[in-house]
């Protein structure tokens, strides 16, 4: 039999006493982190249900390897047409109009939020570069602006 490995606890615990992941100011804070999704956000799921409502059908969190392995999963893909598209967080993807930087832990949000931005471009480059149309939508844009963005892009 196998011993399991160390539990997401004890890794978080870990790189907390290394310095390579911020503590949680609250356990509020840390269990709110935690709820954060990387699929089927709030405004991903309203933009797939109006798609849908509408005729439209497509793939959700569709792996697609573009480049040199370079490995993606759109939110919303129509394989047939190319057009992935992305809902982006406001605050995971510092949105001009309303992400901001951290004032807490800013050593650790600074690099990573840099990171997401820097790999939106390189996803965004090597999709186009594969003849994909890639929509990108802020989570926070109104329903009907970012139906008309992606239908226009799949008719």
């Amino acid at each position: 039999m196998t011993t399991p490995g160390p539990d997401k606890r004890d890794l978080r615990e870990l790189a907390h006493a290394r310095g390579t992941y911020p503590k949680p100011a609250t356990e509020g804070r840390s269990r709110n982190m935690q709820a954060n999704r990387r699929k089927d956000t709030k405004p991903e799921v309203t933009l797939r249900k109006e798609l849908h409502r509408l005729g439209y059908r497509y793939r959700k969190d569709l792996p697609l390897v573009v480049g040199d392995g370079l490995r993606v999963r759109p939110d919303i893909v129509f394989p047939r047409r190319k057009v992935a598209v992305f809902v982006d967080g406001c605050f995971w993807h510092v949105c001009p109009e309303h992400g901001r930087m951290p004032t807490s832990n800013e050593w650790y949000w600074t690099p990573k939020l840099r990171r997401n931005m820097e790999r939106d471009q390189l996803v965004t480059t090597a999709l186009a570069a594969e003849g994909w149309d890639v929509v990108r939508i802020w989570e926070h844009v109104a329903l009907p602006e970012a139906v008309a963005a992606v239908t226009n892009r799949v008719d």
